[in-house]
């Protein structure tokens, strides 16, 4: 099912209403687009009309999917493209109803995030390093995912005007260009003065200047892709097994941790930028520490 090249107009419209109307971020736009062309493929091998297919296509394209070894979660996202997909051709009148309607969700069974223990994070943080531009990059690229768990893309995306030392906090822009405030702790503000010191980000920074807090090697936008070769190299160095570590891991040991040392699961919530408490309440999962304290606080009978 190898996808075509350019999608038809009345995808286009869809990705251009996405963007323009919804505002949704280029990365889901690329998505979505993606899974629609994919399954246009699909109907052109399949001899089905897109715009005439009923429930029943549907759910055989999504079961091509699964035989096909795609993981139920990838499965679920392109559902999730074709039902925004007809429910726009409806609104426009392009459909006479939508096939999706009675399409039931594949089951995604939940995964766990695996964080970091708090001492492994310790050697990561605390290791030794050097006075180097880099060096102070590095240091407060890592203070900051792990001190304000913010997604990988949220932290690239800090400008230097975003930062507030007297109020100590910065304005990171998550999912829905939805903005929030994360508090700079102690150790993430001298990791930060650090890498603003005329040692550091200056060193980096290349002409045009360029407002954003973390830059590569060029003095561009550091990248998602730089973001964890950072912290794999950063891992590398203190014996780390970097094989399934990632700048995301950092964001799920900040959850972890705090839940386990009591913080409140909506204070959590606001921290990550979560929508949803049930997408926080993952973290309860994997802190049995809080959980037990909880219990031998709370349950009348668990000091008996």
């Amino acid at each position: 099912m190898a996808p075509s090249s350019a999608p038809p107009e009345p995808l286009r419209d869809f990705l251009e209403w996405l963007a323009v109307e919804r505002g949704r971020a280029r990365a889901t736009i690329d998505s979505y687009r993606r899974d629609l062309v994919q399954f246009l493929q699909w109907c052109r091998d399949e001899g089905v009309d897109p715009l005439r297919c009923g429930a029943d296509d549907l759910d055989r394209y999504l079961a091509t999917l699964r035989v096909v070894g795609r993981a139920p979660t990838s499965v679920a996202r392109s559902r999730a493209a074709l039902r925004g997909w007809f429910g726009f051709l409806l609104a426009e009148g392009d459909v006479a109803a939508d096939p999706t309607a009675s399409v039931r969700p594949p089951r995604v069974p939940r995964s766990l995030p695996h964080p970091l223990s708090e001492e492994v994070v310790e050697r990561l943080l605390d290791a030794p390093w050097g006075s180097e531009a880099r060096d102070r990059r590095d240091r407060a690229l890592l203070e900051f995912l792990y001190g304000t768990g913010a997604r990988v893309s949220e932290a690239i995306g800090v400008r230097l005007e975003d930062l507030d030392f007297i109020e100590e906090t910065a304005l990171v822009t998550g999912k829905g260009s939805r903005q929030r405030l994360v508090p700079l702790g102690r150790s993430l503000r001298m990791a930060l003065e650090q890498y603003l010191a005329p040692e550091g980000r200056s060193i980096l920074a290349a002409e045009p200047r360029t407002s954003y807090l973390f830059l590569n090697n060029r003095g561009g936008r550091l990248t998602r892709q730089g973001a964890d070769l950072v912290l794999r190299r950063r891992g590398r160095a203190v014996g780390l097994d970097v094989a399934h570590l990632s700048a995301h891991v950092l964001r799920h040991s900040c959850a972890t941790h705090m839940l386990a040392h009591g913080a409140d699961v909506r204070v959590v919530q606001e921290l990550l930028g979560h929508a949803s408490i049930a997408t926080t309440q993952v973290y309860t999962a994997v802190s049995p520490t809080a959980l037990h304290a909880a219990y031998q606080y709370a349950h009348p009978r668990a000091q008996g």
